[in-house]
């Protein structure tokens, strides 16, 4: 299993190993020690949700006040491109983003740190996802910001038009979001992200 940071601090692509046989193939989707050892914390499993969607779908951009919540995206059947941007006030890479193909070829996983925001859009027909996540979700903490957001430019599929829920639809762009104060800061997420390094080290003595 090879794990990877992008371009966007905080956020890896786990590409698994797949070994292929006359049976069909098998892989390791999630592998705590090589997580731990490439992010620096082991990913605790509060939540895990699944969502089917089909072509033309946007979901996002979601994200979560912190303490936040991690998530694990994979896609077993189908292909998605699952695009991250970097909304944390302070972060060199602020208002940048990447995206990457998640599919039942390729079986790569993406990892969010806490903080980051994402979205995804299938390239088949229709796309299953999974997100294993670090907290259960509660409407509360979490916020939209509008992924079609001309200022942003995302790379989302353009052959139909975007089918979106009502709440994706209205949530405020990228700079709106700003001027609300609810982006987090660089330097919020990095404290978090050290304390969960912290914990983790305090548990392994």
């Amino acid at each position: 299993m090879r794990i990877r940071e992008l371009g966007i601090g905080g956020a890896f692509l786990v590409e698994p190993k797949i070994f292929p046989d006359s049976r069909g193939m098998f892989l390791e989707v999630f592998k705590q020690p090589a997580f731990a050892e490439a992010v620096g914390h082991p990913l605790n499993v509060a939540q895990v949700n699944c969502s089917v969607s089909v072509r033309g779908t946007i979901r996002g951009l979601h994200a979560i006040h912190l303490p936040g919540q991690a998530r694990y995206v994979s896609c077993p059947a189908g292909a998605i491109r699952d695009i991250v941007v970097d909304i944390r006030q302070g972060s060199p890479t602020y208002g940048q983003h990447v995206a990457v193909e998640l599919s039942e070829d390729n079986r790569h996983a993406l990892y969010l740190a806490e903080g980051l925001a994402h979205g995804f859009a299938p390239l088949s027909d229709q796309a299953t996802v999974f997100y294993l996540c670090s907290a259960t979700w509660s409407p509360e903490n979490s916020y939209e910001i509008n992924p079609l957001d001309p200022d942003l430019d995302l790379p989302w599929p353009r052959d139909r038009e975007p089918v979106l829920s009502d709440k994706d639809r209205a949530a405020p762009s990228f700079k709106e979001a700003e001027r609300l104060g609810i982006l987090p800061s660089y330097a919020d997420c990095q404290a978090r992200y050290a304390e969960l390094a912290a914990a983790a080290n305090g548990a392994t003595r």
